[in-house]
């Protein structure tokens, strides 16, 4: 009988192996608070692979304990051949119940709130900014996880109420510092990191870094080169899918319809030119 994850969420499916968590990256994509039935061949490969290019470069503490396979305890009903690219052994952690979002530039959500109270998540801005223009400086707008539909933002108050002051200013100072890195970075690649969420666990009496890091499905990446203030600028990521769909009569409280096959190829286009771009590495699986 085939081993059934402990946990499944909207991408990733996670097996307890005693000591520790194998989590393998799904190829399912979501798009308006919906898991849709077609699936994005590779998807879930470049999200590991791309997480895993970050666990490498930051100085920070993280979850992994193995990224190849076959030194991995594979699950009754599962192959390397299935899990190879996609799948990651890490360590047990209690998770921190938030996300920690950090946003960079005015655009999305956050750009809705500000044209209405001119706050993002009850952080104050200056007057005048414009869709997609970068902040003075990076925000923490933390949010409540969310297994299906969406995460709900908090104030910083709410979480250094549950989690505590002293762990919440060091998870907003940790969250920022890699926001800032990786956007640094990314620019030396024709890349704009815009925003980013984080998650953390504790692992003992440590908080580190766990799930996935500056992908294309926790932040928004958008080419340097096609980037204007004043409108939102296409981004490596599943924009594809959602133009499709705002193109169909579908009323995102039904079961979306399936996706055609030349909008499920640009889509991996999309996400493997993304790993690409960032790391400078041929994706294998091409």
């Amino acid at each position: 009988m085939p081993a059934v994850p402990m946990r499944q969420g909207k991408v990733r499916d996670v097996y307890d192996l005693g000591e520790s968590l194998l989590l393998v990256a799904s190829d399912r994509i979501s798009a308006f608070d919906w898991v849709l039935k077609t699936a994005i061949p590779d998807k879930g490969r470049v999200l590991t692979q791309t997480s895993n290019f970050w666990f490498d470069r930051l100085p920070v503490q993280n979850h992994l304990i193995c990224t190849d396979v076959n030194q991995m305890s594979i699950p009754p009903g599962l192959s390397a051949q299935q899990l190879e690219g996609r799948t990651i052994e890490v360590k047990k952690c209690q998770v921190v119940p938030f996300e920690c979002v950090v946003r960079g530039y005015l655009v999305g959500s956050g750009w809705k709130d500000y044209q209405k109270t001119g706050q993002v998540c009850q952080i104050d801005l200056p007057a005048g900014l414009l869709c997609a223009q970068q902040l003075p400086e990076p925000i923490f707008t933390p949010a409540t996880k969310a297994e299906s539909g969406h995460d709900q933002n908090v104030s910083f108050k709410t979480m250094a109420d549950q989690i505590g002051l002293e762990n919440a200013n060091w998870l907003r100072e940790q969250s920022v510092q890699i926001y800032l890195a990786g956007r640094e970075y990314a620019a030396t690649k024709g890349i704009i990191i815009a925003d980013t969420k984080l998650e953390w666990g504790w692992y003992g009496d440590q908080m580190i870094l766990i799930d996935e890091v500056m992908t294309p499905d926790s932040s928004r990446f958008w080419p340097a080169q096609e980037y204007a203030v004043g409108s939102n600028p296409p981004s490596f990521d599943k924009q594809f899918v959602r133009d499709f769909l705002e193109t169909t009569d579908w009323d995102k409280n039904s079961p979306p319809p399936m996706l055609p096959a030349e909008i499920v190829q640009q889509t991996r286009h999309k996400y493997i030119e993304a790993f690409e771009t960032l790391t400078d590495q041929t994706f294998p699986w091409k």
